[in-house]
C-alpha cells in the first residue's frame, strides 16, 4: 500500500508544507534585508562619509556658497560656461574641488555625494548643465544662463524638458 503522506490531497499535514513555508519566510526576510541594506547605504550619508573621512557642509557653509554664487556676476573669460562658474563659486567660498565638466558631474565626481533631497548650496546637474541650488522649496538655482549668471526655476518647462536633474552635495575633509 502506498503511503499517502506525500500526496498533495492528503488530509494529513506533511512536513514539506512547513519546510516550503519556512523557505518562503526566510527568502522574504533575506530580500527585505537586502532592500534595507541598499536603502541604508544610499540614504545614510554618515555611512559613506565615515568611510571616506569626508563630511557634508553645515548650514553656515552652505549659506556661504549661496552668498558667493549670488554675488558672482563679474565673469572672467574662463568662467563663461556653467561648470566653470560653479567651480569658481565653490573655490571663492573656500571649498575647492578638481574642475569637472557638467557631464562628468552628472555621472558623479570625487568630492560630491549624490542626494535625493537638495539643500541650499548643493549642485543640480543635468547632462550638459550644472548649477547651484539656492532655495529648494522654490526650486531656485543659480547658473550661467543665456543672459549670464542668474537664478532660475528648475521646475520650469524648459528645465523639465532637459530630463530629471541629479543633486550632489559637496563633501569636505
Amino acid at each position: 500500500m502506498l503511503n499517502n503522506r506525500n500526496l498533495r490531497r492528503s488530509p494529513n499535514p506533511h512536513q514539506n508544507r512547513m519546510v516550503r513555508n519556512l523557505r518562503k519566510t526566510v527568502w522574504i526576510a533575506f530580500l527585505c534585508g537586502m532592500a534595507f541594506g541598499v536603502c541604508w547605504g544610499k540614504e545614510n550619508p554618515a555611512a559613506k562619509e565615515s568611510a571616506t573621512g569626508r563630511h557634508a557642509l553645515n548650514s553656515r557653509e552652505r549659506r556661504t556658497v549661496v552668498a558667493v554664487a549670488l554675488k558672482s556676476t563679474a565673469l572672467r573669460r574662463d568662467q563663461r560656461d556653467c561648470s566653470h562658474l560653479v567651480h569658481a563659486v565653490f573655490e571663492r567660498a573656500g571649498f575647492p574641488y578638481a574642475y569637472a565638466p557638467s557631464d562628468d558631474l552628472y555621472d558623479g565626481s570625487i568630492g560630491f555625494q549624490r542626494v535625493s533631497k537638495p539643500k541650499p548650496g548643493d549642485l543640480i546637474v543635468w547632462r550638459g548643465h550644472v548649477g547651484i541650488v539656492i532655495q529648494p522649496s522654490e526650486h531656485a538655482f543659480f547658473s550661467f544662463l543665456r543672459s549670464g549668471p542668474a537664478v532660475d526655476d528648475y521646475s520650469s518647462e524648459y528645465w523639465a524638458s532637459r530630463g530629471r536633474p541629479r543633486f550632489y552635495r559637496y563633501l569636505k575633509n
